[in-house]
């Protein structure tokens, strides 16, 4: 019996549901099938010579944790090649084998392959280009929102909709991948917190602060060296972060700006996240985490899910699962190995690490560590998924203390900062129309 994985989520489950408890202890019940070698014990180093014990050992863990990973971008490809079409969509079948999939170098999931990967939960990208601000880009996110909402129903089989560490815990015990959405660019706000709140109804459980363009009250990396004066959040930006905090909606610091990510985790109440960065001190790309914010997540008891892009792992177009892994060692020799996670952003890159080529190959991941010598089943689970429930436990408990405490609804500026520009109506300017 995987004792530890009851204790540990009891323990956060603040005295919850006998769902919550059932499906935990259901979690909790696993046993060797076809083992090879003996299984190390949670607190015991896994000194593993052969290839497929190592195997076997992280099968087992992903058996028992579900892999959850931070960031895929699948739901944008479904856009582009058939126009969020699913009637024709065969996503149970290989796609390396269906054109256009199989002819293009952005697409790395599939059902058969997610399954081969043992992925537990995967937080599906409700994302929109930066082109779309000031224009559509509230009515583009709805329609991909809707659009993972629909594809997770046509493979209910596979698949169940998750909004809460308790919802993730019940899909893995079902045997299913729990799935969760998260909106990429804080330009799907277009700058109204009333539609923050309508997309944590909708289910949206994390919003990454901006995506590679400033919003109106937040700075981009991508534009963090030609945009270096001042803070990174507006003071709209920090009622952002604020009633995200009160929703129990996860902060996402990936593509913000340095300035941004320290101005987040001074405002915060919550654990903050990176759902797909790596270690800049490794690769100096402005899209991974300096180790002074990586010192202050710790502190601030959040998550740095490492991501896979040859550009962020190496700086350059070629990498392998031993590079990857390498941004695992730096950031827990730096700041230990409870603030780490992985999000491969796959299906939004189009160079994978050798060894990691697609959704198929996070087992692999996984023993390259164990190849080490240095980790022990404990440290894999904790990567694997018990952080990430972890942080989203600690979410949920800040936004229900917030409700106990009375703290209402934040409410928009007068003058919310996309009321500017040709497509954008000043609600305050337009004069009642009399009715006859």
């Amino acid at each position: 019996m995987e004792v530890y994985l009851l204790h540990y989520l009891l323990l956060q489950s603040g005295g919850q549901s006998g769902v919550w408890t059932v499906s935990v202890i259901i979690l909790s019940i696993g046993t060797w099938v076809g083992r090879v070698g003996p299984r190390p014990a949670d607190g015991e180093l896994a000194l593993l010579t052969s290839p497929r014990e190592r195997l076997e050992t992280v099968r087992q863990v992903l058996s028992e944790v579900p892999l959850i990973d931070g960031h895929n971008d699948l739901p944008w490809n479904i856009r582009n090649f058939l126009h969020n079409q699913l009637a024709e969509f065969d996503f149970d079948r290989d796609l390396r084998q269906v054109a256009p999939w199989s002819k293009s170098a952005w697409s790395q999931t599939d059902l058969v392959r997610l399954r081969q990967g043992m992925v537990g939960g995967q937080f599906w990208a409700a994302y929109v280009p930066c082109e779309s601000q000031y224009l559509n880009a509230v009515q583009l996110t709805l329609e991909q929102v809707d659009l993972i909402k629909r594809l997770i129903e046509k493979y209910s089989q596979h698949m169940q909709f998750a909004a809460s560490s308790r919802e993730i815990l019940e899909a893995h015990g079902r045997g299913r991948i729990a799935s969760l959405i998260g909106v990429e660019g804080g330009h799907s706000l277009g700058s109204s917190l009333a539609v923050l709140r309508t997309l944590y109804q909708l289910g949206v459980r994390y919003l990454t602060l901006t995506h590679t363009c400033n919003t109106p009250w937040a700075k981009s990396s991508s534009v963090e060296d030609d945009d270096e004066d001042g803070g990174g959040l507006t003071t709209f930006g920090e009622m952002v972060v604020k009633e995200m905090n009160r929703l129990g909606m996860l902060i996402d610091l990936s593509h913000t700006a340095r300035a941004t990510m320290r101005d987040a985790l001074r405002i915060s109440k919550a654990p903050l996240i990176f759902s797909h960065s790596s270690a800049f001190a490794i690769c100096n790309s402005s899209r991974n985490v300096p180790d002074d914010i990586l010192k202050q997540l710790a502190d601030n008891g959040g998550l740095v899910m490492v991501t896979f892009y040859n550009y962020f792992v190496k700086c350059g177009p070629q990498a392998s699962v031993s590079d990857v892994a390498e941004h695992i060692y730096y950031i827990r020799n730096l700041i230990g190995v409870d603030h780490i996670g992985v999000g491969g952003d796959f299906d939004g890159i189009n160079k994978t690490p050798r060894g990691l080529e697609d959704v198929s190959k996070y087992p692999e991941l996984f023993a390259e560590l164990l190849r080490s010598g240095k980790w022990n089943v404990l440290d894999l689970k904790k990567v694997a998924g018990l952080n990430l429930l972890r942080v989203l436990k600690q979410v949920e408990r800040v936004r229900d203390d917030l409700r106990t405490a009375g703290i209402t609804p934040l409410e928009d500026l007068p003058d919310s900062p996309d009321t500017i520009g040709n497509c954008a109506l000043d609600i305050n300017s337009v004069q009642r129309v009399t009715e006859v």
